[in-house]
């Protein structure tokens, strides 16, 4: 099994380092990429021994610029960041902030149908009744971009492209998760 943790990883679910631990999975194989390096192009790849060694035997690999120092560097400063600015805790509390505030929308606007995730990587699913949970993909479509409209971007996702997808930097504040709930009220509100 392969976890990918691009967007799940790096303290993101505010709860674990790796959005594997929450889930309770052991992975053979963990890959990270562009967190690891705030902006650095670089990217990971984390096995055990057994592993490793099957795939050197099945195949010749070779990469000039793996195990850089600069890249090394970039991704060192990142881990003390999120250490020394305890971001994981920062997710862990401001996502909860944000997604309370969603929960509170919800009870205003019945376009949305459920809130979920955890730290700063939740959403909602939006739906055009909540008793059958018909999917509102165009309102999703629409919401997302009324929202960059506003300098808040959020994308959207699921089998019916209709939950947005809200992943703000890990810096996160109070402030900024009020910002764009009071944006996202008036997106809904307007539609």
């Amino acid at each position: 099994m392969i976890c990918d943790e691009v967007q799940a990883g790096f303290g993101r679910t505010g709860t674990h380092m790796w959005g594997h631990q929450r889930a309770g999975i052991v992975p053979d194989i963990v890959t990270l990429g562009k967190p690891m390096g705030n902006g650095h192009p670089i990217g990971g790849v984390v096995a055990n021994t057994e592993t490793l060694n099957a795939f050197r035997k099945a195949f010749r690999y070779f990469n000039t610029f793996g195990g850089n120092p600069v890249s090394w560097a970039a991704a060192m400063a990142v881990l003390d960041v999120l250490e020394q600015e305890k971001l994981l805790e920062n997710a862990r509390v401001f996502g909860d902030h944000a997604r309370q505030g969603l929960q509170s929308l919800a009870q205003k606007h019945g376009l949305i149908g459920n809130v979920r995730g955890s730290g700063l990587f939740f959403g909602a699913e939006l739906v055009l009744n909540r008793d059958e949970k018909a999917p509102a993909a165009d309102i999703a479509t629409t919401v997302i971009n009324r929202m960059r409209e506003r300098g808040v971007l959020m994308g959207k996702l699921g089998i019916h492209q209709n939950a947005t997808k809200i992943r703000p930097p890990m810096p996160f504040s109070k402030d900024n998760a009020d910002l764009m709930l009071l944006m996202l009220d008036d997106v809904l509100a307007g539609l």
